[in-house]
């Protein structure tokens, strides 16, 4: 499901802020988005948990994840019977998605086991950062959950090439927000009938072949039947952290390690 589905992606909205100044329509604002949250322990995630043991389905899905006063924007893995397993903030929120978000640290890059496959998450233009691409095609990563709201054609081009370059099945699901002029409210620079965001999701092989989508402009559910097994297949030739690597040449160092921003220490 897409990136900030419960909780929302506030597109347009500037939240009162001007460099060096914010305005106290933006803290309001801001202070009614942080009720539209939520926690992880919280009904919403309860309610969807249920959904996942009752229909036996594994759901990933984008929250605005509340901690303290703090958001995060967040990938959560629900499985049946087990409810949520792990989580993925984002790493580096864009532009300025950086007011209203804070970074998550390495501490929750899971790659989840699942009836499925091996789940994995990156969040709207971290699929941009060759890094953490690399830091997930190491940890076997069979199954990439793209969840954005990212409806530019290049972002297709993107999915493709990730499928490709990791030779895993990528799920990319973006968001579908109707027009300003049908929700009676006006963007600023922004065309009155465009939608605010136009979906595009789709699912694609581990060659690059789009295997359902995009789906544009509506909402739904797509769908596609997929072979884990095929992956040792795609990887015979490409192998990125694998035979395709040069270690003697290139190496990555990944820190795990919880980032908290106050550590107690007792004797």
């Amino acid at each position: 499901m897409p990136e900030a589905l419960l909780g929302g992606y506030p597109k347009g909205e500037h939240f009162g802020t001007r460099l060096g100044f914010r305005m106290p329509e933006g803290r309001e604002a801001f202070a009614r988005y942080y009720q539209n949250a939520v926690d992880m322990d919280g009904l919403e995630l309860a309610a969807l948990s249920e959904l996942s043991t009752r229909t036996n389905a594994t759901l990933v899905l984008g929250v605005i994840e509340r901690a303290g006063s703090s958001l995060f924007c967040t990938a959560v893995f629900i499985e049946p019977g087990r409810g949520v397993v792990a989580k993925h903030r984002k790493l580096m929120p864009t532009g300025t998605e950086r007011l209203i978000w804070s970074q998550g640290d390495g501490s929750t890059m899971p790659v989840v086991e699942s009836a499925t496959g091996k789940l994995g998450a990156a969040i709207c233009w971290e699929n941009h950062m060759p890094l953490f691409r690399t830091a997930m095609y190491a940890k076997g990563v069979e199954i990439w959950c793209a969840p954005t709201v990212d409806e530019r054609d290049v972002w297709r081009s993107s999915m493709r090439h990730i499928a490709h370059e990791g030779r895993c099945f990528v799920i990319s699901c973006c968001q579908v927000q109707p027009s300003p002029a049908e929700l009676e409210i006006a963007v600023e620079h922004w065309d009155a009938d465009r939608p605010l965001i136009g979906g595009g999701s789709m699912i694609v092989g581990p060659l690059g072949d789009v295997l359902a989508g995009p789906l544009e402009r509506e909402t739904g559910l797509l769908t596609a039947e997929i072979d884990i097994g095929e992956l040792i297949q795609a990887r015979y030739d490409l192998d990125v952290v694998g035979h395709y690597s040069r270690p003697d040449v290139f190496s990555l160092h990944v820190d795990e390690t919880p980032r908290s921003g106050t550590v107690f220490t007792t004797a």
